[in-house]
């Protein structure tokens, strides 16, 4: 530690830091643009200009490194004339348009410039002006005369997304951030650059001119799309969200969002919403009353369990809905005397639950391995906050290697790339822990062949001391996923790696947690799709972009007497015959928990649309109806509560809850497998699918393409 002097006070900073970090250690602000504590030292702002004692000018803190001894003060006269010159300089090109300004409010030039800047300019010449760009559906680039080229936006595409999009070009008063080549900014969080802008050169263009930052009421939520579970601030006005921030959690999602967390909210204000209760009668859907919905699905859950015995009903449940609403699907579907329920949509083998499926290890941690194999994934868009941890270790030196079927661009480096079909990773996942065996002298669980990429992975795995096997989403999905476990398994045990499920869902974990998977004599979400229910509980889901089957979904529920929908949108209405409208994460309270298995409640930031109910409420009610015992919650907390406390009873699913990969599986490397279902970084859920900015985006439109045609 090296002990210095700030303003009279003693400091003591690890060597190598910088001024700025014994000042933020000290509590003390410095004026700065350019610096940001995620990013790389540019020093190009030189609005922390501090006295350095015995230095003969002013001197940057964000890049002089301390030095024992040293004596710094923020707060002189020298610094400060030196601070408020540079602010001159910053704003004798800057636009005077603060008042129709996107960023006046939250803005750090026109923080700083109360602060530092002088009352009028000197300078009388006319302003330069920098022509706007159209870089996509996401970033207004509209008015970047604004830009002071603190090229934070630059640094962060280049180390921390992964893709230099941005640059600086010319020099002088001709100097501008451009694309260069006029392309668009597609990268999958790229709504970051607009939060680390200090002025209004890029704003968020879904949000552009829709209201003033002072208007707004800031919430606290959790993302319901992926299983990063990444903390929020949902920003309200007039009971409408109309912005999504990032809420700093170091532990979760340090302080970036994904683009699809940040954007979706679109989707809760469009017109697909479904605002009152519907029944399909003669081929035509008519509006109806709660009651009059409530009775029909409880009248026809009623007489088909009369006629067809309570084994005949079902419920397909969504991993992105609440613990509370998956605790309460399967309480309704057992309370009937059925063991049919799954989130497992999209799986493709339905192994005997052996222990609830998780990351393996701290979402942290991913940002420090030295070596880790991908398998079955694209890890860049299944995962964007993941991918940012991992490119983060691989710019530490950290080999990433990966088995998948198509060689994807991570935006970071790949030591060793195995692309094969997915019926093969089995086999390639074997000749890894044949190459293990012959390094350990052990002897592998499947007969494998050490190729030289083989090789190359066991290695990177034996190596180091932090190291993680990951299997992705298409690895869960796949055919043979107790054997790519198994495998993954062994060759952790024989390397020291940890192995983990990167998990598809918000709560993906909390799915399996409550139980939310078919008893002994349950069918599986595979087998209800296929046509084996005569009614289908539809939670939060359409089987047709939510599931393996696909469009084969319509055809499997139309053999049903009765299909209930329950969706904060229209939809499934080709194939329900019901549909209530219940609340979106925004408007009810629940739980989701994360890979990592954190445990993350939230409340309701506004009130619910039209006549939508949250849906633990409907299946209260619901259970009410039919004269079900237990059902008499007056909160989500007491849902919560009970969905805890019945863990233990579901023991013989999942262990009593407890987080565990293992699996008493053996490798069967001949086991049929096809392509797995996976989904796009935009298709991944109902909400993102209605996002009408991230469907334009280039991965909406190249997803988009792709489902409509036809394989």
């Amino acid at each position: 530690m090296i002990e210095i002097e700030l303003d009279g006070q003693k400091v003591a900073v690890p060597e190598g830091s910088m001024i700025m970090h014994a000042a933020d250690k000290a509590g003390t602000y410095i004026p700065h643009f350019c610096y940001h504590k995620k990013l790389s030292i540019a020093a190009n702002c030189r609005m922390c200009l501090v006295e350095v004692e015995k230095a003969p000018k002013p001197m940057p803190a964000c890049a002089t490194p301390v030095a024992k001894g040293m004596i710094v003060r923020t707060k002189s006269e020298k610094a400060l004339k030196a601070q408020q010159s540079v602010m001159e300089f910053l704003l004798i090109n800057h636009p005077l348009d603060c008042p129709i300004c996107d960023q006046g409010g939250e803005c750090q030039l026109q923080d700083l410039a109360v602060g530092y800047g002088a009352g009028a300019s000197r300078y009388e010449e006319e302003k330069r002006v920098v022509m706007h760009k159209d870089v996509g559906p996401l970033i207004s680039m509209e008015e970047m005369s604004r830009c002071i080229h603190c090229t934070r936006c630059v640094r962060f595409g280049q180390e921390l997304a992964g893709v230099m999009e941005l640059g600086m070009i010319h020099r002088g008063e001709h100097a501008e951030i451009t694309t260069v080549l006029g392309d668009t900014v597609d990268s999958e969080v790229s709504g970051n650059m607009i939060d680390l802008c200090p002025v209004g050169a890029l704003t968020s263009k879904p949000f552009r001119y829709q209201a003033r930052n002072w208007e707004l009421s800031r919430r606290k939520s959790v993302s319901p799309h992926d299983s990063t579970g990444a903390n929020l601030i949902v920003q309200v006005k007039n009971n409408k969200v109309m912005r999504v921030l990032p809420f700093e959690n170091e532990d979760v999602n340090e302080c970036w969002l994904a683009d699809r967390d940040r954007f979706s909210y679109e989707a809760l204000n469009s017109e697909e919403r479904l605002t009152q209760p519907m029944i399909k009668h003669g081929g035509e859907w008519k509006p109806v009353d709660w009651q009059t919905a409530l009775e029909y699905v409880a009248n026809g859950l009623r007489q088909i369990k009369a006629d067809h015995g309570a084994q005949s009903i079902g419920a397909l449940v969504s991993p992105h809905s609440t613990i509370e609403e998956l605790y309460l699907a399967g309480a309704l579907v057992r309370g009937l005397g059925s063991e049919n329920i799954d989130y497992r949509l999209r799986n493709a083998q339905f192994a005997k639950a052996e222990g609830v499926r998780w990351l393996g290890t701290s979402i942290a941690s991913l940002s420090s391995l030295q070596g880790v194999l991908v398998v079955g994934s694209n890890l860049r868009k299944d995962h964007p906050l993941f991918a940012m941890r991992i490119r983060a270790a691989a710019r530490k030196g950290a080999a990433v290697s990966v088995i998948n079927d198509v060689a994807n661009d991570w935006a970071m480096p790949v030591a060793t790339s195995v692309v094969a079909p997915a019926a093969n990773w089995v086999q390639s996942l074997a000749d890894v822990a044949a190459a293990v065996g012959a390094a350990k002298g052990s002897t592998a669980p499947a007969k494998g062949n050490a190729t030289d990429a083989a090789k190359a992975i066991a290695q990177s795995l034996i190596a180091g001391e932090r190291k993680a096997i990951l299997l992705g989403n298409a690895a869960a999905h796949h055919g043979n996923a107790t054997s790519l476990l198994a495998l993954a398994n062994w060759v952790a045990a024989q390397t020291g790696a940890t192995v983990g499920y990167l998990t598809e869902a918000a709560n993906t974990v909390g799915a399996q947690l409550v139980g939310a998977l078919p008893g002994p004599n349950g069918l599986n979400a595979g087998q209800m799709l296929a046509g084996s229910l005569k009614a289908a509980i539809l939670l939060n889901n359409e089987p047709v972009f939510d599931s393996a089957a696909g469009r084969n979904a319509a055809a499997g529920l139309a053999k049903t007497d009765m299909v209930v929908s329950l969706s904060p949108f229209k939809a499934n209405m080709e194939i329900a015959d019901v549909m209530l409208p219940i609340a979106p994460w925004t408007e009810t309270p629940g739980t989701f928990v994360n890979a990592e298995g954190r445990v993350q409640s939230f409340h309701a930031v506004v009130k619910t649309a039209g006549e939508a109910r949250p849906a633990w409420k409907v299946m209260r009610v619901i259970a009410n109806l039919l004269g079900l015992p237990g059902f008499g919650f007056e909160s989500a907390q007491e849902v919560l509560t009970a969905a805890r406390g019945a863990q233990d009873a579901q023991a013989s699913l999942v262990q009593g809850g407890k987080l565990s990969n293992a699996t008493s599986a053996a490798v069967d490397a001949s086991a049929a497998a096809g392509q797995p279902a996976t989904a796009a970084i935009y298709r991944l859920d109902g909400i993102v699918r209605r996002a009408p900015s991230l469907q334009l985006t280039a991965d909406g439109r190249l997803a988009n393409v792709r489902e409509e045609t036809p394989a």
